[in-house]
């Protein structure tokens, strides 16, 4: 079951899978306040036609557990390490949870960490621009999810550690400010 919620911040290198719930709540409708989508999605006609209404033109599916790195302990804790690193795309992140649990995080306002604890069924949309960052769940260390895209995927994650603002930073820091 879908639930958003504020970070507790306490989270570690041992522990960020971990739910870290501060127990405070948050709406979809504040989530749309910052540009970020939800939908429950119950058929593959429901995922469609949000494809074609949002003009989303490619797909793909990515499964990441221990399985899809072969085995590779140390390269499946790199890649996680990598995508709970906060950044941000110049394309809208667009995921839909066919099996298995992770969380995604977006940065409000006021520079709080928002969770998104993602199931089969969910789809979330983060707009260009915005900071986040993802994993799995301990509870189940694995996720099946398709990704859609309205062009070829411009896969480059602009850490926040870097400093870069690029355009699609700005537009998204100007369109939330209003």
């Amino acid at each position: 079951m879908v639930a958003f919620f504020y970070h507790d911040n306490k989270d570690t290198p041992e522990n960020f899978t971990d739910e870290h719930s501060s127990g405070t709540p948050v709406t979809v409708e504040r989530l749309k306040q910052l540009g970020v989508l939800y939908y429950y999605v119950t058929s593959n006609e429901q995922l469609n036609s949000i494809a074609k209404a949002r003009n989303y033109k490619n797909r793909d599916e990515i499964t990441l557990n221990l399985d899809s790195f072969n085995g590779d302990l140390g390269a499946f804790n790199a890649k996680m390490a990598q995508f709970y690193k906060e950044h941000y795309h110049e394309d809208e992140e667009i995921r839909y949870i066919v099996d298995g649990e992770g969380y995604f995080d977006v940065r409000d306002v006021g520079d709080q960490w928002i969770r998104a604890k993602l199931n089969a069924g969910d789809m979330l949309i983060l707009p260009a621009g915005i900071y986040h960052r993802f994993t799995l769940s301990s509870a189940q260390k694995n996720i099946k999810a398709v990704r859609l895209f309205k062009d070829e995927p411009k896969w480059e994650a602009i850490n926040r550690d870097t400093d870069k603002v690029t355009e699609a930073r700005s537009d998204y820091v100007r369109g939330i400010a209003v």
